[in-house]
């Protein structure tokens, strides 16, 4: 059987791959290993949203694929966040 990361797990890991980011982690389904993230970070200025997701797949490793087999990703600079496009939307 393999083991299951918490949602706080999965926060820790983002955040210290990501110094300075703000994550946010819903659990889906309930059982540990289906989770949306929400993921602002400085590191993601002036890269692409597919490296951005690339960045956050990095951060967790072998875990995606094992322990996590969905993860639904929301990323974004801090300036975006600020700007008012939480969620995708606009203010």
């Amino acid at each position: 059987m393999t083991a299951v990361l918490s949602p706080e797990e999965v926060r820790e890991r983002i955040e210290a791959a990501l110094p300075g980011s703000h994550v946010e982690i819903t659990d889906l389904t309930g059982t540990n290993d289906h989770y949306e993230a929400l993921v602002v970070a400085p590191q993601f200025a002036g890269v692409p949203r597919i490296a951005q997701h690339q960045l956050v797949y990095r951060a967790l490793g072998e875990v995606v694929g094992r322990e996590i087999h969905a993860l639904a990703l929301k990323t974004m600079t801090p300036d975006a966040w600020g700007n008012g496009t939480k969620n995708g939307g606009t203010k």
